[in-house]
């Protein structure tokens, strides 16, 4: 598939989702039974990344897969094992690096193109073992409190909105018991910790030359992604604050088809910058 055919199809995929109140990235672990909640590579182990990880999400939510490994149809046979007949492979996109010439110069720059591939989920392949889903453990209780404690975020609390203040680089935060659940105030958490990762002194997020006046939109699509991926990582199960934004990031997505990749490559570095703190944390403990 052209990768131009990848971003019509992903993006008027969660068109419809959203149309209908909902979104891919909501509540993926709902399933229950998979090898981790982000999507990862049955062989390598290694999580999928940016709009990937939607993709899959739902992907799975809609067939029913009990898990979320995935592999290539030459990664199935080179383990001895084959795809279904009948089965399709759920288009995925890579990112690579291509050396090009600058204008009529000798001089050369490498610039970034995105590739499509299948994968499919392991429930669709046959002679092939799944990953043990109990080998990976839950998070441990207060694993979001260390986690957000290992970023150094000032958040503060107080009043009945959250929100990042760049200015003065602090989060706001009603008090937890505000929240119809701890998680929900967690995932909140999450969300405007996505946030402060982009303030100039770290990320330096600025979306306004990609987006325009839509860059409040775009920003926000940035941070419930992020805090999808990071609700997933940490084992959060709370609400995220989707609903107030669906009008307009469908006004975004249908002027622009490729603002969803774009976003969720941001919200996968906000992700992994915030990450690196607590395994900077458990490096220096070992």
């Amino acid at each position: 598939m052209k990768i131009a055919a990848v971003y019509e199809a992903v993006t008027r995929s969660i068109i419809a989702e959203l149309e209908q109140g909902a979104a891919p990235w909501v509540k993926p672990w709902k399933g229950g039974n998979c090898i981790g909640i982000l999507p990862a590579n049955a062989i390598t182990g290694r999580c999928y990344s940016g709009i990937n990880i939607p993709i899959l999400w739902h992907a799975a939510d809609v067939h029913g897969y009990p898990t979320n490994a995935w592999l290539t149809f030459k990664q199935a046979l080179d383990k001895g094992a084959h795809v279904k007949k009948g089965e399709k492979g759920t288009q995925i996109v890579f990112t690579k690096r291509v050396t090009v010439e600058k204008g009529d110069t000798d001089e050369e720059k490498q610039i970034s193109m995105l590739r499509a591939f299948a994968v499919f989920n392991v429930a669709q392949v046959d002679g092939f073992d799944a990953p043990d889903a109990a080998a990976a453990p839950p998070p441990p209780a207060g694993a979001v409190i260390e986690f957000a404690a290992a970023t150094g975020a000032d958040i503060r609390h107080g009043g009945d909105k959250a929100f990042f203040v760049p200015s003065v680089d602090f989060i706001v935060l009603p008090d937890p018991e505000s929240f119809e659940s701890v998680e929900y105030y967690h995932a909140t958490k999450l969300h405007e910790l996505v946030h402060w990762s982009g303030h100039k002194t770290r990320l330096d997020r600025d979306l306004n030359n990609r987006f325009g006046t839509n860059a409040y939109a775009a920003e926000e699509l940035v941070a419930e992604l992020g805090a999808a991926f990071l609700c997933a990582h940490l084992g959060v199960q709370g609400q995220l604050r989707h609903a107030g934004y669906i009008d307009s990031w469908l006004s975004l997505l249908k002027k622009d088809e490729r603002a969803i990749f774009t976003a969720a490559s941001k919200a996968s570095a906000a992700a992994d910058y915030l990450r690196a703190f607590s395994e900077q944390e458990e490096e220096a403990a070992e």
